[in-house]
């Protein structure tokens, strides 16, 4: 048998499947939001609360292009995770982790929000990893 054949590899399990799927499923709806609240936050400079004191004090507006930008990178690699494509895996978890960092300063803007995107890309982060531990 040479390198590749797919009879060599072993079998991935349901749960990893399906964690995958979930997975690209939360990073089109993490993208979509994000997306969604950088175009509010670009129209409507008043539509967050700036909290006095924070010592990461961006314009709002500057937080709404960042958000657009992941919210949309985040959102097409979604779709090519759960197309199957060779490149989304390692790139979901590149995007999930800045998105993680994006969220982490947008705490005093949006606090539950930005806990919730934290813990739902750790997930994602985790069954990407999972998935490609059984692939091996």
């Amino acid at each position: 048998m040479t390198y590749g054949d797919i009879d060599d590899r072993p079998a991935v399990s349901g749960w990893a499947v399906g964690a995958l799927a979930f997975a690209g499923s939360l990073m089109i709806i993490i993208g979509a939001f994000s997306a969604i609240a950088g175009l509010a936050a670009i129209i409507d400079d008043d539509y967050f609360v700036v909290v006095r004191g924070y010592a990461f004090d961006l314009d709002v507006t500057a937080w709404g292009w960042i958000h657009l930008i992941l919210g949309l990178a985040v959102l097409a690699t979604g779709i090519g995770l759960l197309a199957g494509t060779a490149w989304a895996g390692i790139v979901a978890i590149v995007l999930a982790v800045l998105v993680a960092i994006d969220y982490f300063f947008f705490i005093p803007y949006a606090p539950f929000w930005s806990l919730l995107v934290i813990a739902l890309c750790v997930w994602v982060i985790w069954a990407v990893t999972r998935v490609r531990a059984s692939d091996t």
